[in-house]
């Protein structure tokens, strides 16, 4: 478990995410992320777009479903 501290960062508030959590998370300076909650009122902190997420898997959705239109479109 990690323990951050809301500080001060110009005129807004912000925490400093450890180097350790910065490599196992994948992100450097400048990375998005995102703040979700869930069902249990609990949050999560992933760098993850979880809309961008779903509309790939909508997207995936699709191209399996209308593969032979796709085919024939490409040729």
């Amino acid at each position: 478990m990690y323990e951050f501290k809301l500080t001060t960062v110009g005129s807004s508030q912000g925490f400093i995410v450890p180097k350790e959590v910065r490599e196992r998370m994948g992100i450097k300076k400048g990375d998005r992320l995102f703040l979700t909650e869930a069902e249990d009122g609990s949050f999560r902190l992933t760098p993850y777009d979880p809309t961008f997420e779903r509309q790939m898997k909508l997207a995936e959705q699709i191209m399996h479903d209308d593969r032979d239109l796709l085919r024939a479109l490409a040729k």
